[in-house]
């Protein structure tokens, strides 16, 4: 059975910022669609230009060496270093531009080759991405937060590690020097009637993940549902920007 993506997604100033940092993209090339998300960082347009960087460089590197990859194994290597790629460019401009000297961004992202039935999910920082599946959902990245490294080393809690103080400072991201070889690229199984959700964490951050379900359970058009996701977070009182894109996987006609 052929599979096909419909994808709805939104992006908001919110109402405590004075610009939006975020930066959200699909490109659909013949042979792949790719999805991303990324909250850039480091105030003033600084933040901005690494988020617009990144969405710009990961398609690019992709659509030069994805359609050559002849295994699951050789996509994800490929993937990996396109992500390389953007740190290694976004630390180049900041390194150049004193401006730009303490930028970076995270980034989330998922990419489809046409006709498969798997896709692709990696994340660097504390964008997210989640699969809602059978009425229920999973969180599929890891965020690159002081926080969670504490929970991986067993000294805070999951539950702590929601308020704790450092769940918001990142230890990697692009354009830091902890990037190293890249992020874990998932391969997720894909079937019709899966959705997949990638955002930042200014709706992450404020809406617990069973209202996200709940929300998504509610709203089957893609594009209406990421609207109202950010007004839910707005709603919520989120400070951020607030930015997610919905993908759904739909039997191709």
């Amino acid at each position: 059975m052929a599979l096909a993506l419909n994808i709805g997604k939104c992006t908001l100033l919110g109402n405590y910022r004075e610009n939006n940092e975020d930066a959200i993209d699909v490109k659909t090339f013949p042979d792949m669609t790719i999805c991303l998300v990324a909250d850039g960082m480091g105030g003033q347009a600084a933040g901005e230009v690494a988020s617009k960087r990144a969405i710009e460089i990961v398609p690019r590197e992709l659509k030069k060496y994805l359609s050559t990859a002849v295994s699951n194994e050789d996509s994800k290597t490929i993937i990996r270093r396109s992500i390389v790629q953007a740190n290694e460019e976004i630390m180049t401009m900041a390194s150049l531009d004193r401006e730009l000297k303490n930028m970076g961004t995270t980034i989330v992202a998922a990419v489809w080759r046409k006709g498969s039935s798997i896709i692709y999910i990696t994340g660097m920082g504390d964008s997210r991405a989640y699969l809602i599946r059978n009425k229920k959902i999973d969180q599929l990245t890891t965020d690159h937060s002081i926080a969670q490294a504490l929970v991986e080393a067993k000294t805070i809690s999951p539950a702590e590690a929601k308020t704790h103080r450092y769940r918001n400072v990142l230890w990697k991201y692009l354009g830091s020097a902890e990037v190293g070889e890249g992020p874990e690229v998932k391969i997720v199984p894909i079937q019709a009637g899966d959705r997949f959700l990638l955002c930042t964490d200014g709706l992450s951050g404020v809406v617990a993940d069973e209202q996200l379900l709940d929300f998504i359970l509610q709203h089957e058009n893609v594009q209406e549902c990421a609207d109202g996701l950010g007004q839910l977070a707005l709603d919520a009182g989120s400070k951020d920007n607030v930015s997610c894109m919905v993908i759904e996987v739909v039997e191709a006609k």
